[in-house]
């Protein structure tokens, strides 16, 4: 649903997020209460999760400062959408999914299984679900469209969309941000398994973080003291929701043509009350 807000033009609606212009070419990036799992927009939506959402983005930028800066620019946005939006610079967006993996689960899991490499990556033999890896990974995949489906790619397959220079560049820095992002969560008891990021260009060529930034959308959180490698892990995320959706109570076929169930009341809640632990265990400020 988009709104009407003076001074600002509607340009894009994302999975979550939505974006407005305004005369100076800055945006101004909203996020929504809606959720997606599998690459698909759910209903119904999670209460506040848009506000938790941007507080926690505010949050890590902070804490990353010195690492790399980030596109926003104010806080300062209409009473229709305070709590929930940024205004942010307009950057030449990377058509990447900058994806740092500690912990071996979800997707690269799959892959590991089928080729014992994730991206790419050749991986030690006998990981299981949760595994720790050696050192963290550069996992990227595709940026998808709304209905389509972010697929796993090469580091030579970024290299060959955006050329050598600007590979490595977020390469490191994903890597970097990780690690930094990872010893703040685990000083907390949360482990970060895994997390993805959006990298954009200003004209003069610096890299900058945008998006939003190791939320409970973007990454998987688990509680430190419940880690047990060979099981799917309990999570502050929507690892929540992608688990009802592929359970049988959920009576979906993820295969079929079907759009997925409705979320019941009591995931809506719990998927809720994930995010908010997430986001007080995290920051240590009540939300």
């Amino acid at each position: 649903m988009t709104l009407d807000l003076p001074g600002y033009t509607h340009t894009h609606s994302g999975k979550v997020r939505d974006l407005y212009t305004d005369e100076s070419g800055r945006l101004l990036m909203v996020a929504s209460d809606r959720i997606s799992a599998f690459d698909v927009v759910l209903e119904p939506g999670i209460p506040d999760k848009g506000e938790i959402l941007t507080r926690m983005s505010l949050w890590w930028f902070e804490q990353l400062t010195d690492l790399v800066p980030n596109h926003v620019v104010s806080t300062d946005v209409p009473a229709a959408v305070s709590g929930r939006a940024v205004v942010c610079e307009n950057l030449a967006m990377f058509p990447v999914e900058c994806v740092a993996r500690g912990y071996l689960t979800g997707s690269g899991l799959i892959d590991y299984r089928a080729t014992g490499e994730v991206c790419g990556v050749a991986l030690p033999a006998g990981l299981v679900d949760g595994s720790p890896l050696p050192a963290p990974i550069f996992t990227p995949a595709t940026k998808a469209a709304v209905g389509e489906h972010d697929e796993n790619v090469s580091y030579d397959a970024v290299v060959a969309t955006i050329g050598a220079a600007s590979a490595a560049t977020l390469r490191d820095l994903t890597l970097s941000i990780y690690r930094r992002a990872e010893m703040i969560a685990r000083e907390r008891g949360i482990i970060l398994a895994d997390t993805k990021f959006e990298f954009g260009a200003r004209p003069d060529g610096t890299v900058v973080l945008a998006d939003e930034v190791l939320t409970p959308d973007s990454s998987r959180f688990w509680p430190a003291d419940d880690h047990e490698p060979g099981r799917a892990q309990a999570s502050f995320d929507k690892q929540f929701v992608r688990n009802w959706l592929l359970s049988a109570a959920s009576g979906w076929d993820r295969a079929g043509d079907e759009p997925p169930p409705p979320l019941p009341p009591e995931i809506v809640d719990r998927t809720r009350q994930r995010y908010v632990e997430a986001y007080e265990r995290l920051t240590g400020e009540r939300f």
